[in-house]
């Protein structure tokens, strides 16, 4: 499925479309150094039903990506076995038509793998077992010296797969865990964004221009009118809570008079409602925004520290982007994400149902592409 700087994966319920992000998001674990058991713990669930056991009992899956680079594409695969064991039993990369590394399972009853990777000296190619837990590729850089261009190669290759597999942050927010108060931390957005105040409240002062475009993204798809974004702190300071803000005339009389610190310029609004009293559409809706505004240093991740940071790019993950949206909320989301994503620091994958296909279009538009998982996969 080829990505670009926003991609859409649309089709019915059961055509492959989480199956894809749940992909892209165990590569990413195991590019990052976790073990088989720790980004797979539902392999078994994983395999296709078409798959038959061998002789031995045997069965598992593929899955694979190109990350493109300096190097040009270099293509991952992966041969995991998930029954009766979980294992890696093969794994190939491949650059520039060739094959700069092979692992293959030689013992069934070793916990390990045969490897080979190129090294063109005077041994053209280097053996040794490497765990069958874990991904060699992200293994390669303590394994390999460098002092052969073949060397050299093959660790261009494997680190540009590690550096652009770990980029991910996969986002789901959960609106039923964002509606309390939250205690006041490091502000790091988690995954499920139960702690969207929490962020709000970091950033606040951090950068203010950021917190005006999310309160004009608020107000584009909020319910009533919203002149801003605030917080309320309590008592002891311990927590703090998210409010949208609004003028007198438009909000509840039991919200009048709750004073508020603005998230931009020296506005205070006469009138707050909590975000908990938000629809679970406008509450991911805010998430999402926030997800897209911010980067690395807020996002709940292992940024890649081996790159400065104007070169990183980061891949957002976010399965059912539309869920709980309607349109104009859809359009939004998708016209602000467009906008961010043209710059090629930030690349959303994320996946929707087929009633999207009617807001995707306009000038505004331009980056987005749909992948259609019932006429476009192969």
């Amino acid at each position: 499925m080829p990505l670009g700087p926003v991609t859409l994966l649309r089709g019915p319920s059961g055509s492959g479309k989480s199956t894809a992000l749940r992909a892209y998001e165990v590569l990413t674990m195991l590019g990052a150094g976790a073990g088989l058991a720790e980004a797979l713990p539902d392999a078994a669930d994983r395999v296709p039903e078409r798959a038959r056991p061998d002789a031995q009992g045997r069965r598992g899956f593929r899955i694979g990506c190109t990350v493109d680079g300096p190097v040009g594409p270099v293509r991952l695969d992966l041969a995991v076995q998930a029954e009766p064991s979980l294992r890696i039993v093969g794994e190939r990369l491949t650059a520039q038509g060739r094959v700069l590394l092979t692992t293959a399972l030689r013992d069934p009853g070793r916990g390990t793998v045969q490897a080979e990777w190129h090294t063109a000296g005077s041994t053209p190619v280097t053996r040794a077992p490497l765990p069958d837990d874990l991904l060699a590729t992200a293994l390669l850089p303590l394994r390999v010296a460098g002092k052969t261009q073949g060397q050299r190669d093959v660790l261009a290759a494997a680190e540009q797969v590690v550096v652009g597999l770990r980029s991910v942050f996969p986002c789901d927010p959960r609106p039923w865990d964002m509606r309390a108060p939250v205690p006041v931390g490091e502000g790091r957005l988690r995954r499920d964004c139960r702690n969207l105040a929490e962020v709000l409240h970091r950033t606040a002062t951090e950068c203010p221009r950021r917190h005006a475009r999310l309160a004009a993204f608020a107000a584009a798809g909020c319910a009533g009118p919203v002149t801003g974004l605030g917080l309320r702190e309590s008592a002891d300071g311990d927590t703090v809570q998210a409010v949208l803000e609004r003028a007198a005339h438009a909000a509840h009389a039991g919200h009048a008079g709750h004073a508020t610190h603005a998230l931009h310029g020296t506005h205070t609004a006469d009138a707050v409602t909590p975000l908990g009293r938000l629809g679970d559409g406008e509450l991911r809706y805010l998430a999402l925004g926030l997800v897209l505004l911010t980067g690395p240093g807020v996002l709940a991740m292992d940024p890649v520290a081996e790159v400065p940071q104007a070169m990183q790019t980061l891949t957002v993950l976010a399965d059912g982007l539309d869920r709980g949206l309607d349109g104009p909320q859809v359009r939004a989301l998708l016209a602000l994400a467009a906008e961010v994503c043209a710059s090629g620091h930030l690349r959303l994958v994320a996946t929707v149902g087929d009633g999207v296909t009617d807001v995707v279009d306009g000038p505004e538009l331009a980056n987005v592409a749909v992948v259609d998982l019932r006429r476009d996969r192969t």
